[in-house]
């Protein structure tokens, strides 16, 4: 199993537009972040988690162009805005792909991209299924998925285990019971926006709390703000076994 990692920036992403701190000004290219997503692949199974507002630069990039199966972890528009950039998959595949969220987070999608559903779509809209999923694990083909809940401040979404991997990406809060689904994996990818607390995401802090609490092999850090510096800066206070994400990077287990 091999995972790309499209993006590991928050919500704007980094250099953030017309900021002159220090990351954002840095020529560093670990410090160039898109907006978290990743994409997962082994020779059976294609799956994208997240769509979001860098998904067609993303794939360029990245050298990508096949999709089984759409994940979304939930419906802020950091994650699932790019959605309508399904389309160029849809016309090179000739074929629907399906999307798995909740079902709260579905109905957001159907609201807005109304144009992509509904008896008379205009041609060329994305060709996606709408397909709800909870917290019960299913398997896409040799990737056996469990949905993990954690807290986005008040906002219940989820992360995913497949197969040895987890991944965790605007967290603020995970219980106990959920820890145990994910403890000891071969590598962890979890939030950690910046060093000041934060009311809806790990800081760099409580991150490490929780990986050392879940015991990876590995762990990396993604959701990363301008606020956290330079990478540089703060690389070199980490445990041994976490490292910072960085965008275009392939992990392979």
């Amino acid at each position: 199993m091999e995972i790309v990692i499209l993006g590991s920036g928050t919500s704007q992403g980094i250099p953030i537009i017309g900021c002159s701190c220090e990351a954002c000004l840095s020529k560093d290219p670990r410090d160039k972040r898109l907006r978290t997503s990743i994409f997962i692949q082994t020779d059976r199974v294609k799956i994208q988690v997240d769509v979001g507002p860098d998904f067609r630069q993303q794939y360029l990039e990245n050298d990508l162009t096949k999709i089984d199966h759409v994940l979304l972890t939930h419906e802020h528009n950091d994650h699932v805005i790019g959605i309508d950039d399904l389309r160029a998959v849809n016309f090179m595949q000739r074929k629907q792909l399906p999307l798995y969220g909740e079902p709260r987070v579905l109905r957001e999608i159907e609201k807005r991209f109304q144009y992509a559903f509904g008896d008379n779509k205009y041609p060329g809209v994305p060709n996606i299924k709408l397909r709800p999923i909870d917290e019960n694990p299913f398997q896409f083909e040799d990737i056996a998925v469990t949905p993990i809940r954690v807290m986005h401040g008040e906002l219940p979404i989820l992360g995913f285990r497949f197969n040895d991997m987890a991944y965790i990406t605007d967290a603020s809060q995970i219980d106990e019971s959920e820890i145990e689904k994910i403890k000891n994996v071969e590598v962890l990818i979890i939030n950690a926006l910046r060093h000041n607390e934060h009311y809806s995401h790990f800081n760099l802090e409580q991150s490490l709390d929780y990986i050392n609490r879940i015991s990876p092999q590995k762990a990396y850090l993604t959701h990363i703000s301008h606020a956290m510096g330079p990478t540089k800066t703060w690389e070199q206070i980490l445990p041994s076994n976490v490292f910072p994400l960085q965008d275009k990077l392939r992990i392979k287990l």
